[in-house]
């Protein structure tokens, strides 16, 4: 790093992962500089230095990457719902691909220019395995998605080993699904915990979803937050994955945030809509994070109860449910 303060760069800073990230670097004294996205309002990031601008603009990028020329670089920046992917499939290959992959010539660039180390890292995803040959997954298993997500994620995933072989400290951490309650409601997790609340209030009457049997690896997302800060200041650069080697479905989270509100009777409470079934949604996912705690010294550090509970208590705490909240802090809610 520079001598002095370091620096890093951030996109995606309006993100779950990318609040948290930012809330990290600052406390660990790093001068953090963010990408803020111009299609949408500026994310409230105390501390942070915001330049509005497009990662799909490389020439933009490319500019404003060999000016700060970072010691961090973390590209957080994607359309992250699967769903989605299948909605707009063109925008997920250039946003979660191509411009990930223009984003580390970038960073190759500047490194060429500063001639100092670079440490760049990518966020890559679980779904580039789609149907795995393998369970649990760990960094050689094969890559084969099988959703418009997984397969740009699996292209940028497969560039920063590229850019490996040219001298950028590239790395890929493979996170497997992480939650918080800053994840937005349009996520099938936040939706649970956030329905599940307003079912607790008397404000809904049912929990609607899609696919109940699909298996996840669920983690905390401050613990995957710390896995990235600590890939990026590896002594080697490598691929990591980044889970907890449990997985649960999704009528396990559901139990859990049921009954976590106090809720017994939650069976009746939920319908499943053939419409919300994605087109391909791999089986289970579960990762072996082997790599990342011999080489990072990485653990999780939250259960998978711990994390539902959070969830389901921090939208307890909405406006109009406070009381609530305040109850499931010392009982559960009858």
């Amino acid at each position: 790093m520079t001598q002095g303060r370091a620096r890093a760069f951030i996109t995606g800073i309006s993100g779950q992962d990318g609040s948290y990230l930012a809330e990290r670097l600052i406390s660990d004294g790093v001068e953090v500089h963010a990408l803020a996205n111009i299609h949408e309002p500026l994310p409230a990031a105390p501390g942070v230095e915001l330049h509005p601008g497009d990662l799909t603009d490389i020439d933009g990028i490319r500019r404003l990457v060999v000016d700060l020329a970072p010691d961090e670089i973390y590209n957080l920046a994607a359309l992250s719902s699967v769903a989605q992917s299948w909605e707009q499939p063109d925008l997920t290959a250039r946003l979660n691909g191509a411009a990930a992959v223009a984003l580390m010539e970038s960073a190759w660039q500047a490194q060429q220019r500063s001639g100092r180390l670079i440490r760049f890292v990518q966020a890559s995803s679980a779904e580039i395995f789609g149907e795995p040959d393998r369970s649990p997954q760990d960094e050689a298993t094969t890559v084969r998605p099988i959703n418009p997500y997984g397969a740009a994620k699996a292209f940028a995933h497969l560039g920063a080993h590229v850019y490996r072989q040219r001298g950028l400290h590239a790395v890929g951490v493979i996170l497997y699904n992480h939650e918080s309650p800053r994840r937005p409601r349009h996520f099938v997790t936040r939706k649970i915990t956030s329905t599940v609340a307003e079912i607790a209030a008397g404000r809904a009457e049912t929990l609607t979803l899609g696919n109940l049997d699909a298996r996840r690896d669920w983690g905390w997302a401050p613990d995957y937050v710390d896995a990235m800060v600590r890939a990026a200041r590896s002594d080697a650069a490598a691929d990591f994955v980044i889970a907890t080697g449990i997985s649960h479905s999704v009528r396990d989270f559901v139990a859990a945030a049921f009954t976590h509100a106090g809720i017994a009777d939650w069976e009746g409470r939920v319908e499943v809509d053939q419409a919300l079934v994605r087109p391909a949604d791999a089986t289970e996912l579960v990762g072996d994070a082997s790599r990342a705690r011999t080489q990072l010294d990485w653990t999780p550090t939250t259960t998978f109860a711990e994390l539902v509970g959070r969830m389901v208590d921090a939208d307890l705490l909405e406006p109009g449910l406070e009381e609530l909240g305040a109850q499931s802090a010392s009982s559960p809610i009858r």
